[in-house]
């Protein structure tokens, strides 16, 4: 008879169910507090200022880690992954949160996994069976009711359409990053691309300080929370809670981050969630977990 392991006592858990819960405030908060500090700094050194000051800290981190195990083809795909996943990918929800709600941007970013899927299929050789493909209609669908209830719609350029990119520029960079892993420390991967997008943001740094300077307080310690909080706090705490509960389980509370940002930009910016918004979001989520669940088939 096979001795069943003992599972471990529920204070055990304590630990990593709060590590979850900081993973989902940091990266449910970071919409509204983008929307928050873009009233006084524009998207593109709004982007530069917070990369900037998490470079910073990141360069301490990395010199007291000392990563090893990088090759010069390893050192390409992480600035890549600096140029989609940090660079791009905030250019494009910066400027699209100009015109696009909190809890909106949130929702349409929350399908990268459709996009990570889709490239996994043409990249990777796997395949969609028939709960793919509905798992990709209900998700695009829900993106195009969101997008319904923002101005301009899903046209090319508009806020919607650049944040779409941005979920585009996501999961690009998370297939790009996973053979890293086999390498070097997934929180060292991260403290590395985070300094090579902030050196491509560069070009934006000086009109970033210089409005920074004329800002609020407030505006203020909201950049300093977006460049502490989301990567580097919200990046320790998911791959701790991941060490403990395993990636399938512990993704699944990743669908908290959208209803989470709603919550929390309707007080902070009084953003009042659209039908479109809440409708859409329901099924770009429900697409997610049917093609997450049961929509690829690997060879």
């Amino acid at each position: 008879m096979t001795q069943s392991t003992p599972s471990p006592p529920p204070s055990s858990a304590l630990l990593p169910s709060l590590a979850v819960a900081a993973t989902i405030f940091t990266w449910a908060t970071s919409f509204p507090a983008i929307g928050f500090a873009l009233r006084e700094i524009a998207p593109l050194p709004l982007a530069s200022i917070r990369f900037a000051i998490a470079a910073v800290i990141a360069l301490g981190l990395l010199a007291w880690r000392r990563p090893r195990g990088l090759t010069r083809r390893d050192a390409g795909t992480v600035v890549l992954c600096g140029v989609l996943g940090i660079a791009l990918y905030n250019v494009f929800l910066n400027s699209g949160q100009t015109t696009v709600s909190s809890g909106a941007a949130a929702f349409i970013v929350n399908t990268q996994p459709l996009f990570m899927a889709i490239l996994a299929v043409l990249v990777l050789g796997e395949t969609f069976n028939r709960w793919g493909w509905i798992g990709a209609g209900l998700g695009f669908t829900g993106v195009a009711i969101i997008a319904a209830g923002q101005p301009g719609g899903l046209s090319f350029g508009t806020g919607a359409s650049l944040i779409l990119g941005a979920a585009f520029c996501a999961a690009s960079y998370s297939v790009l990053q996973r053979p890293l892993f086999a390498r070097v420390a997934a929180f060292d991967v991260t403290l590395l691309v985070l300094v090579a997008g902030a050196v491509a943001l560069l070009p934006w740094l000086a009109e970033g300080w210089q409005q920074a300077a004329g800002a609020r307080p407030e505006t203020l310690l909201t950049v300093l929370f977006l460049a502490i909080a989301p990567g580097l706090v919200g990046q320790s705490c998911w791959a701790y809670a991941i060490g403990y509960f395993g990636a399938a389980r512990a993704g699944q509370f990743l669908y908290l981050i959208p209803p989470g940002s709603v919550l929390i930009a309707w007080p902070l910016l009084g953003e009042v969630p659209k039908v479109e918004t809440l409708l859409g979001g329901a099924l770009a989520l429900a697409g997610v977990i049917v093609v997450n669940s049961r929509g690829r088939t690997r060879s």
